[in-house]
């Protein structure tokens, strides 16, 4: 179980990592994203390994992995300002 808890910090990292590395114009600062990604493959992970039980190790971490990225995309800014439209 402590090795399936270091996986999914691992992934949410990574995850952090990527978002960090492809979006840095539009997300806040890394140790922010960081944490974020870390926190949330650790949340995904848990409450994935809570509902289906042990011994489910790949379901875990895919889990962690949706959990993480969906809580990373939280963390977007808009790329720009909004425009109303012209009806409006």
């Amino acid at each position: 179980m402590i090795l399936e808890a270091l996986g999914s910090a691992v992934l949410g990292l990574f995850l952090a990592w990527a978002a960090a590395h492809r979006l840095s114009h539009r997300l806040p600062s890394r140790p922010l994203v960081y944490s974020t990604g870390l926190a949330g493959g650790l949340l995904g992970d848990f409450v994935t390994h809570s509902a289906l039980g042990p011994h489910t190790v790949l379901p875990s971490l895919l889990g962690a992995a949706i959990v993480s990225a969906a809580s990373l995309s939280l963390l977007l800014r808009p790329t720009g300002r909004l425009r109303r439209s012209a009806t409006a």
